[in-house]
């Protein structure tokens, strides 16, 4: 129905014609006509520098085509591009809104006070045609009128910065033919109820957010300084408002070359003063602004969570930082949704959560500036035992073999997970490595020496399942460092003997003997027997793979004479498995399977304490059958170690099973199974870094080999000598784990 005649708009009209200049019901009406107001184009201009965002515009063009009225909540962070990502959209689709475009900037995040929706409901009024005398003074009255003008119109409303559910529902037209693009820094869940659908603005990527700079400050300048562009781009975190500060800072010098301007912005402490200019836009201004919104609940909580040493965090860390006084579930709950809604703390998955780089430096300068030192560094412990606390109970259900030092924990803490089974506990472990690891390095630092030897030694479950000696010479060397800091002996010892296997794994061997040795002396320092023992068959195990078998048979042997006289069979078990494994190596497996019958009967009973070890045997007795011809029972032993393996998660074990299974495949003249357990024991040794690697390849090799041969043999060409793989000269990577603290 046109403007002009809606009833409820014009009222009655009293005489039989209307004077020139007269209004009624907000319409002019000039010379006995009455002529429609100019249809409102208020949108800002949309940006120059607008950059990417295909997804997002897409989105919004497939809540357009559905039709009906709509809705649109564009969520971010401060910075992120929502304004422009909304005002770029609506004027790409401006003509499908013959009625017009109305705007108003909410001023949810500001220097002054959110609008009132009443004052912007007055100026929509206006703008579609309604005189200031016809517009009510009472806010129901003018979200009444406002609901009837609108009715039959085609709109685009954009409401920018909106500061609550309750600022915008006042300003939804009635229309079935409007889109409302709403932009918020809140994710503003009040509107659902509404029909509004939220999409999650973020930052751009690095090949954009180059791009935007390109854009503002000319691609050639740009172009010539690549590398040091996406290193710029980075320290911006991807946020557009903060590349063009960048920019800005950039084109007002336009001598500064961009290597000068990413190096000033490499020092975190400084980087939120550099992206500001001078006057206007800055970045630590844009997140005062959703900071000084927040309850002190939350505002606490932001500042906190922020002294969290790694990068992303969990809930029950959070839990445990909000402390006894809060309940552990609904009222932690609701803040973190409080900063969530704020766009100041990002959810990456369920429970999951971490700050963006840029919002994190303004979170650290606020706990700087508003918590005490002492504050912050009890804080700060709390999470560190909380990640010991966790993994030990990890710890436990995984290794519950293991002789451990005690630890008297500052508070009882709320928050740390149990675990039902070591899937559980190993997959949190996995999960958390990070964060254990980062732990580590700040106990380490702060001088907390005991509680950084503690978390360096709750990762031993991690480090024997999963392969990763890389993690492992950082993760034992600081744990060296913090025993030696500590003062203790015994825990000097432990961490040189784990440190003496990882620097052997990855071909340190001089330094892997002079750790081992320096084990074997600080147990003996400490009055440790069965820890001397331990730090000799991790020394026995260097000799066997540094070439010296010999040796290591006649130290192997001791050591397990010496096992015989302690009260633990699973340690003599492990001794079993080692010699037995060495003999194999040596072209003795037939000596081998004794002592290897006799670990696998030892683990047997152990199998629900240590299912590791019990797996292992498996593996060494397929070699040592392997060795011995019998290649059924080889294959059989390797089948069932490779199914166990897998179920515990022992990647590089279950490599080894494999590649055991490819060499009886082998044997069997079967090239082509040969070459796929080759494969796939080699394709897990390259996700692990295995020093294992070259070996698999080199067979792998081989079978191509062994394939020309029998084509040459095939054509009547005589044999070559020595092709073929003789069984019972290889086994698995001798280096299994040593006895461990019992």
């Amino acid at each position: 129905m046109p403007f002009g005649a809606s009833n409820a708009l014009s009222g009655s009209v009293t005489g039989p014609s209307v004077q020139a200049g007269a209004i009624h019901g907000g319409v002019h009406f000039i010379a006995g006509a009455p002529e429609r107001p100019p249809v409102p184009r208020q949108l800002p201009a949309p940006s120059p520098n607008f950059t990417n965002r295909s997804r997002e515009l897409s989105e919004l063009d497939h809540l357009l085509d559905q039709g009906g009225n709509v809705v649109a909540l564009l969520c971010g962070p401060g910075g992120v591009g929502k304004s422009a990502l909304a005002r770029q959209w609506a004027h790409s689709r401006q003509t499908r809104f013959p009625d017009g475009q109305l705007y108003a900037g909410l001023g949810g995040f500001s220097d002054g006070q959110p609008l009132d929706p009443g004052t912007a409901l007055v100026a929509f009024l206006r703008a579609l045609g309604v005189a200031p005398e016809r517009i009510p003074v009472d806010l129901a009255e003018q979200v009444t009128l406002y609901r009837t003008v609108t009715a039959s119109r085609s709109l685009l409303v954009l409401l920018d910065d909106a500061f609550s559910a309750g600022q915008v529902r006042q300003l939804l037209p009635a229309s079935t033919s409007t889109v409302v693009l709403v932009t918020s820094r809140r994710r503003l869940a009040g509107l659902i109820p509404e029909g509004a659908r939220l999409l999650d603005v973020g930052p751009l990527p690095a090949r954009q957010a180059v791009e935007l700079l390109g854009r503002a400050v000319g691609r050639e300048r740009i172009l010539r300084e690549p590398e040091p562009a996406e290193e710029l781009a980075r320290f911006c975190g991807g946020l557009p408002i903060a590349l063009l500060v960048a920019a800005g800072r950039l084109a007002s010098r336009p001598k500064l070359t961009v290597r000068r301007m990413a190096a000033e912005l490499a020092d975190e402490a400084q980087r939120l003063a550099g992206l500001s200019l001078e006057g206007e836009v800055s970045m630590r201004t844009i997140f005062d602004f959703s900071y000084r919104a927040l309850t002190p609940e939350a505002a606490a909580l932001y500042r906190r969570l922020v002294l969290h040493p790694g990068t992303e965090f969990g809930r029950d860390l959070v839990v445990a930082v909000a402390g006894p006084d809060q309940d552990p579930g609904t009222r932690v709950d609701a803040v973190v949704g409080e900063l969530l809604e704020a766009s100041l703390l990002e959810e990456v998955s369920e429970d999951r959560f971490r700050y963006h780089d840029l919002i994190q430096l303004h979170a650290r300068e606020l706990a700087e500036r508003h918590d005490p030192q002492d504050s912050r560094r009890a804080t700060v412990r709390t999470m560190l035992e909380f990640y010991l606390a966790a993994a030990r109970r990890a710890d436990l259900v995984v290794t519950p073999y293991r002789r451990r030092l005690p630890y008297v924990f500052e508070r009882t803490l709320e928050g740390p997970p149990e675990f039902s089974d070591r899937a559980a506990a190993l997959g949190w472990l996995e999960r958390e490595r990070r964060n254990l690891m980062a732990a580590g390095r700040v106990a380490l630092d702060l001088g907390y020496h005991e509680l950084a030897w503690q978390l360096s030694d709750v990762m031993w479950p991690l480090l024997l399942y999963v392969k990763n000696y890389r993690d492992r010479l950082e993760i034992d060397g600081r744990g060296v460092a913090a025993a030696q800091a500590w003062g203790n002996v015994w825990a000097e010892a432990d961490m040189l003997k784990r440190l003496s296997r990882a620097c052997s794994r990855v071909g340190e061997q001089e330094a892997a003997e002079q750790h081992g040795q320096a084990a074997v002396d600080r147990y003996r320092q400490a009055g440790d027997i069965q820890g001397v023992i331990d730090a000799e068959e991790g020394l026995a195990t260097l000799y066997a793979d540094t070439g010296r078998e010999e040796l290591a048979a006649e130290a192997y042997a001791r050591v397990l004479t010496e096992r015989r006289t302690l009260p633990d069979a699973r340690s003599v078990g492990l001794s079993c498995l080692n010699l037995g494994m060495l003999q194999t190596r040596t072209g003795r497996p037939a000596d081998a399977l004794p002592l290897l019958a006799e670990a696998r009967s030892i683990f047997a009973e152990l199998t629900e304490v240590d299912p590791y070890n019990t797996a292992r045997v498996l593996v060494a007795l397929a070699g040592a059958h392997l060795g011995t011809g019998d290649l059924n029972a080889a294959e059989k032993s390797a089948t069932e170690a490779a199914l166990r393996m897998a179920e515990l998660g022992a990647d590089n074990e279950r490599a080894e099973a494999v590649w055991l299974l490819g060499r009886i495949a082998r044997q069997r003249g079967d090239a082509e199974a040969a070459r796929l357990h080759l494969r796939e024991a080699a394709d897990v040794f390259t996700a692990l870094d295995s020093p294992r690697l070259p070996d698999v390849l080199r067979q792998l090799d081989e079978l191509v080999g062994d394939a020309s041969e029998q084509r040459r043999v095939q054509d009547g060409a005589p044999a070559v000598q020595g092709s073929g793989d003789p069984a019972g000269v290889q086994q698995p990577g001798h280096g299994g784990e040593q006895p461990d603290r019992q």
